[in-house]
């Protein structure tokens, strides 16, 4: 496609280069992923910490949902970053987003203030995690069936 392409569309043609790489396209998933990640391993190596946490939201028996979560966050991103059953782990990892915002991120029960303020950034910062996994999902749905590999 010519650089000099009258219909507008030379800076999608430009950019299809750089963007529509493999490597891009990891870094985007590694970047849904990253917090999910990390949350994962820190609660794997501090394991009273995981129950503390589960305690601290109401979670019983807490053991087993820090294991639940641990297990969640690590082999849902892997599923993401390894592309096998992407749009499962992405379908994982957004419904755990979603069901962890409800569950955390209640602003609308704080007193207006600086940490009402910061809940609901942060709430809606998870409601776009959530998008974002959704979009992952539906990508990978999407080349499959275009690809006929289901």
């Amino acid at each position: 496609m010519s650089m000099n392409n009258t219909n507008g569309n030379w800076p999608v043609a430009a950019s299809r280069p750089a963007l529509g790489s493999r490597a891009i396209r990891f870094i985007a998933y590694l970047g849904l992923c990253a917090a999910y990640l990390q949350g994962g391993i820190v609660k794997l190596t501090d394991f009273p910490g995981a129950i503390a946490e589960m305690n601290h939201f109401g979670l019983t028996p807490a053991p087993l949902f820090a294991v639940l979560v641990i297990v969640l966050e690590l082999v849902a991103s892997l599923m993401i970053l390894m592309g096998r059953l992407r749009w499962l782990g992405a379908l994982g990892l957004a419904g755990f987003t979603l069901l962890a915002t409800g569950i955390a991120l209640r602003y609308w029960e704080l007193p207006v203030g600086h940490e009402r303020f910061m809940a609901t950034n942060s709430f809606f910062e998870h409601l776009g995690l959530v998008g974002g996994f959704l979009l992952v999902a539906w990508l990978d749905l999407h080349e499959k069936l275009v690809n006929r590999k289901f």
